[in-house]
């Protein structure tokens, strides 16, 4: 083969490169603002990226990191908070105000335990050089204990946590790869090398594999069902849970944007915050782009093969940056995000 041939079939491959990148990111799609209800708030609160609410739908609890002033000062670390949703006037409450520990809160969860409190499970970016662990608390009323710290080397990059029981949870590792070309390939190839984590109280395994950029995890436990989320592959994957933590993989939903934290509403409709277009939101979270665009759907699942997705919000990041997670009252929508300095209150 003749060197102009080489360099005609590297040409191609990087002109396949390049439009597969964009096309699979999202980088076409028109965007719009979108929505038929209003803005009802916007709560100064930095880097809301996850949010879940009380059993009794009551409370909402918030993780907090303000991520845009991380290369300016990782020494002002995260939190977690409680917004009371009988209180009009979203005063948030600052639970994790003594935690002393370096603190740096992504996905979040929380199980109710008795009538007077509830686990709480948090991922904790714990420091700049990498290391992550995860954060179990006990929530009292307004009052948050710390318990415990975990860590294993199979939390290397993780994103989000779903609690099963008191001692039982799932999490998702966002990367296979921390760095070089395995996260590049990750990253813009789509490369599914992520997975999903279980533990059961003393031992951590692995459940799932193959996934790209595995991000938000909840469990539907009146279905036995797991929701994963893969923003990458603009998918979200379904899975029955086994009697011994193992994941049956059911199917795949085709959501067309970035999807990333899920939660339910009262029906059992998963309600997830999404990034249309991931190349927007790369730039956005390096600080290249003001903003980076904002989508909300939700999916009413019924069965395999039966189910209803709904994109029901959209805004090219204006009103609030690249939303992460919504969460549902009845009439009222919270919605966070990677590094804005506000959430957002809607009524829908």
């Amino acid at each position: 083969m003749s060197w102009k041939s080489i360099l005609l079939l590297l040409f191609l491959f990087l002109i396949a490169f390049v439009g597969y990148t964009f096309y699979s990111t999202g980088f076409f799609r028109s965007v719009e603002n979108r929505f038929e209800g209003e803005l009802l708030k916007k709560v100064n609160l930095p880097g809301a990226e996850d949010m879940t609410i009380s059993e009794d739908r009551d409370f909402v609890l918030i993780s907090s990191d303000d991520r845009g002033h991380w290369k300016k000062d990782r020494a002002q670390t995260g939190g977690l908070y409680k917004l009371n949703l009988n209180d009009d006037s979203y005063q948030l409450i600052h639970l994790s105000k003594d935690f002393k520990q370096p603190f740096f809160p992504h996905g979040i969860d929380m199980i109710k335990l008795d009538s007077a409190h509830y686990r709480i499970l948090a991922v904790n970016h714990t420091d700049e050089n990498k290391t992550h662990s995860l954060e179990i608390f006990d929530l009292y009323g307004d009052s948050l204990v710390y318990r415990n710290t975990l860590k294993d080397e199979l939390i290397r990059s993780p994103n989000d946590v779903v609690a099963i029981d008191k001692e039982r949870f799932y999490f998702t590792n966002d990367h296979g790869y921390t760095s070089g070309l395995g996260k590049f390939g990750e990253e813009y190839l789509g490369m599914a090398v992520c997975d999903v984590i279980y533990f059961d109280g003393k031992n951590y395994s692995v459940v799932d594999g193959g996934i790209a950029y595995a991000n938000g995890i909840n469990y539907d436990a009146k279905r036995n069902l797991l929701f994963v989320a893969s923003p990458r592959g603009f998918l979200v994957k379904v899975y029955d849970v086994l009697a011994d933590g193992k994941l049956n993989w059911i199917e795949d939903i085709d959501c067309g944007t970035g999807v990333d934290n899920i939660e339910f509403d009262q029906d059992g409709k998963l309600w997830i915050g999404c990034h249309p277009n991931l190349l927007a939101f790369q730039a956005y979270s390096k600080d290249n782009k003001p903003y980076s665009p904002s989508e909300i759907i939700t999916i009413d699942y019924r069965g395999k093969g039966d189910y209803t997705v709904e994109s029901i919000y959209e805004n090219d990041g204006s009103m609030m940056a690249a939303a992460t997670v919504a969460v549902t009252d009845s009439d009222r929508i919270f919605v966070g995000n990677v590094m804005d300095e506000h959430f957002i209150v809607l009524k829908n």
